[in-house]
């Protein structure tokens, strides 16, 4: 078992659509339980995550397409985040997950851009907002399958299917079973040698209406949501990893186009902290032509896309206590020229079991 706890302190510094401090935290309890060993069913595993968050949200204030803090949900509550079940077989080389699964934790990831805080250097922005009510990520997953195969020691294949109706126990609704909205397909091949590399695409089993088309009667045409993307990494110094994340959508069903992230992460910073880390990020979030054109149509000049840059760095205080100031600048926060740049610091204090 594990626990974790996050308290993030944010100050909108500057431009947004408000200044001012917010604070937000997250509680997170995980089980995991090795079957085998628990009750001889051979290569299976559990897994548990229960999730409890509170606070405020930054990004009401930034006023962001992107996000500032990967802690921030809609809504604040106790729930039941991920539960599931995994069989390997085949010699190990395969295993198949069934349960309340996170889609964000497998699928684009770059593991070298996971200490930055801008929720757009975890899952891409482009498929985190897709479907019905997004995809199945923190802190909303939903039911769904997956499964991988890895061919040889530095390659892999990997496929899921996840109901498009998020919802866990704790949230209004729970979990979805009925699968009424269909579901997200997602695929992935990749290669972990020295670096990786990684290459996806997603779509949806049901059509949305388009944002901007209409037919004859002026009811909006059905169009299927699909995507696609693709994952870079290469340590270029014993200390220091370069990563580059881009994605793209139909562009017709949801406010993003395309999609990148570009930054390096260095560890150690210092020989003498080994835990001293640092990371400095570049994302983009380019806008969809028909989502440009409604606002147009509202009277807001949007312009073509929002652009994030962020440096932060971290270490261990204790061996149960990190310490990570942050700071972001956001050029054209929802690409709207009516505001002004953003300027965001955060700390986050986590403590871990």
């Amino acid at each position: 078992m594990a626990l974790d706890y996050k308290l993030d302190l944010v100050d909108v510094a500057h431009g947004g659509a408000q200044t001012g401090a917010r604070h937000l935290d997250a509680l997170t309890l995980s089980a995991d339980l090795d079957l085998d060993r628990a009750i001889g069913w051979r290569g299976a595993n559990a897994h548990l995550d229960l999730l409890n968050t509170s606070g405020e949200a930054p990004n009401d204030l930034a006023a962001t397409l992107q996000g500032v803090d990967n802690i921030e949900v809609g809504s604040r509550r106790p729930r039941l985040y991920q539960a599931w079940l995994e069989q390997s077989f085949a010699g190990d080389r395969a295993a198949l997950r069934l349960g309340l699964y996170d889609v964000s934790g497998e699928f684009g990831v770059a593991d070298s851009a996971g200490l930055l805080l801008g929720p757009a250097f975890g899952m891409n922005p482009e498929l985190a907002g897709s479907g019905p009510s997004g995809a199945a990520a923190y802190p909303s997953t939903a039911l769904g399958a997956r499964l991988v195969w890895r061919p040889t020691k530095t390659s892999y294949l990997q496929a899921a299917v996840v109901n498009a109706h998020v919802g866990v126990p704790g949230e209004p609704g729970g979990v979805d079973t009925g699968f009424e909205d269909g579901e997200l397909l997602i695929a992935e091949a990749g290669w972990t040698g020295h670096g990786k590399l990684a290459l996806g695409a997603w779509t949806y089993t049901q059509r949305m209406d388009d944002q901007r088309a209409v037919d004859a009667s002026g009811a909006p045409l059905r169009r299927r949501p699909y995507g696609a993307f693709l994952v870079v990494e290469q340590p270029v110094t014993a200390t220091t990893t370069a990563f580059l994340k881009g994605g793209l959508s139909e562009g017709d069903t949801q406010p993003l186009k395309a999609t990148w992230q570009a930054g390096l992460l260095v560890q150690p910073l210092f020989a003498s902290r080994p835990d001293s880390t640092l990371a400095v990020g570049l994302s983009q979030v380019r806008l969809a032509k028909g989502y440009r054109a409604n606002a147009f149509d509202a009277g807001q000049a949007l312009d073509q896309a929002e652009t994030l840059v962020e440096l932060t760095y971290s270490d261990q205080l204790s061996p149960k206590v990190r310490l990570q100031p942050d700071l972001q600048y956001i050029h054209r926060p929802s690409a709207d020229r009516a505001l002004k740049d953003a300027v965001v610091a955060n700390i986050r204090l986590e403590v871990a079991f």
